[in-house]
């Protein structure tokens, strides 16, 4: 497997954090659609503590699989991973090794088929 330099490592822990953000981000999106509800009285608050405690454990269970107890090793499977999820871009990449980005969109043109 292609191994990341110690500069290609810096570039992917920037993107690591930006794609954990990106999940952060649209957790907390579907958590306040639930607090939306309730507030508007479409769900009682039994029903909207349940849906909560749902999807915070949904959430959590998606990011820490992702991205708890990464190590270096992991840093290139990770960030293919948020490229293939579409949370970074080409250009998010650009700053890697030409044979990194090859070996990313590798990655990526595999995953959609």
């Amino acid at each position: 497997m292609h191994q990341l330099t110690k500069h290609e490592k810096k570039i992917a822990r920037v993107l690591i954090d930006k794609g954990a953000d990106i999940e952060f981000k649209s957790a907390l999106e579907q958590v306040d659609k639930v607090v939306s509800a309730w507030k508007q009285g479409r769900l009682n608050a039994n029903t909207a503590y349940q849906q909560l405690y749902k999807k915070i454990e949904e959430c959590e269970k998606q990011i820490g699989k992702r991205y708890n107890g990464i190590t270096g090793g992991d840093y290139l499977l990770t960030v293919a991973g948020i490229y293939i999820d579409g949370q970074i871009t080409e250009e998010d990449i650009k700053d890697f090794s030409e044979e990194t980005r090859a070996v990313l969109n590798w990655l990526k043109a595999n995953a959609e088929n």
